[in-house]
């Protein structure tokens, strides 16, 4: 299994390659200490299981930075890994498509564990996210539903009209993985087992038309 790690700390980047080839976790590790230099080695390796992403980087950050790497390699997971713990950075970074929001301050369980559930193809939600205020939803819907981020929106609203995970994928331009973990997501902040049961929640909540 191979992972890019694009932060501009080499100490940062060293220690968690060192981690994560500790846990036995990642066989082979890329490094980059620039946005650029970081997305043309996720071009130039086609094999990558996920890309560990800095928000503040030389000449690209934040929201530009995870889109950037989105629209290069829409098929590979991308895990932002930084040293903002504002929920504002953290939603900001999942509606733009990453799957997973670590805190530079986690513990390094927290991190190889959150790092490990994407991999899986879920998603890691940190819990700063947990009291951050969110848009105000219809009185009915259940109370987790209020931190499906921008993405997982446009995925239930498709969902809702019956369209297949593959469907979906190819209008939204993301892999089958990153559909797959979105609508896991949903299933758990809707509290629902299947489709069916997400569609009909929600329509029956008002979170689409």
């Amino acid at each position: 299994m191979k992972l890019l790690i694009v932060d501009d700390h080499a100490v940062v980047r060293a220690g968690l390659a060192a981690m994560l080839i500790h846990a036995d976790a990642i066989t082979e590790i890329l490094q980059a200490e620039t946005g650029e230099a970081g997305l043309t080695l996720a071009r130039q390796h086609p094999d990558l299981a996920a890309i560990v992403l800095d928000l503040t980087l030389p000449g690209m950050s934040g929201v530009n930075a995870v889109q950037a790497f989105g629209r290069a390699r829409p098929d590979v997971p991308l895990i932002v890994l930084s040293a903002s713990e504002h929920p504002a950075d953290a939603q900001g970074a999942l509606d733009a498509g990453a799957l997973g929001y670590i805190p530079k301050s986690a513990a390094p369980k927290t991190i190889l564990a959150a790092i490990n559930m994407v991999l899986a193809g879920e998603m890691y939600l940190p819990p700063l996210l947990l009291g951050a205020p969110t848009s105000t939803p219809p009185l009915a819907a259940p109370p987790r539903a209020t931190q499906l981020t921008g993405r997982q929106a446009d995925v239930l609203a498709m969902l809702a009209q019956g369209a297949s995970n593959k469907h979906i994928a190819n209008t939204l331009k993301l892999s089958d993985k990153t559909v797959k973990a979105h609508v896991t997501a949903i299933f758990k902040a809707l509290n629902v087992s299947n489709r069916t049961q997400a569609a009909h929640m929600a329509r029956q909540t008002g979170l689409v038309s």
